[in-house]
């Protein structure tokens, strides 16, 4: 199976400081529904591992979190493309749980679910923790430059991030890159120059 894991905030829509909370507040980075879209036509299915610690903490509920699911995978389907399943930590921070990033345990979940060998496959994320869990997980890091990490491009990566991460502007710049083969410079080059 081709498959291609994002994270969620930061990667596919944007952040918001106290949590998305309902449907209104889910707002898409530009661009990246079209890439989940060209990377679905490509034959990628797209699964999203997200860390949403607002259910843990009480800000929303299930039904919240389904609205807000509800108006994403409208809007994907309005640009054309699907996201193929939901894969989330729903602790809180103090919570012990092996799925929340930087643990590797949603990466496992969905490589046990569709039967997939993690290190064939690529994760996106906005975030140093995501990039930890997919590169424990086995899987191939890449970062966008649309969420937590404040970043310049052409920017050095610091070295806490997994070796080998792709540097990307956006979703939209991961999926040209790498549906065409031609993916960022290894930040381990970049800090090769430095």
């Amino acid at each position: 199976m081709k498959l291609v894991i994002v994270d969620r905030d930061g990667t596919l829509n944007y952040r918001r400081e106290g949590h998305i909370q309902t449907p209104e507040q889910w707002e898409p980075i530009p661009g990246a529904l079209d890439a989940v879209a060209r990377l679905n036509q490509a034959g990628y299915h797209v699964v999203i591992a997200a860390n949403l610690s607002g259910l843990g903490r009480g800000l929303y509920d299930m039904d919240a979190l389904n609205a807000v699911h509800a108006r994403m995978h409208r809007a994907l389907a309005q640009a054309g493309g699907r996201i193929e399943a939901v894969f989330f930590c729903p602790h809180a921070p103090d919570e012990e749980c092996d799925c929340r990033p930087p643990a590797p345990g949603l990466f496992e979940q969905i490589g046990a679910r569709y039967k997939v060998d993690l290190n064939q496959m690529h994760a996106v994320s906005d975030s140093e923790s995501g990039l930890q869990a997919a590169f424990a997980a086995g899987c191939a890091p890449h970062l966008v430059l649309t969420g937590a990490t404040a970043l310049a491009a052409g920017q050095p990566l610091p070295p806490r991030f997994p070796p080998d991460t792709q540097v990307h502007a956006d979703l939209a710049a991961f999926a040209a890159a790498f549906l065409t083969g031609q993916e960022s410079q290894p930040a381990a080059l970049e800090r090769e120059r430095t």
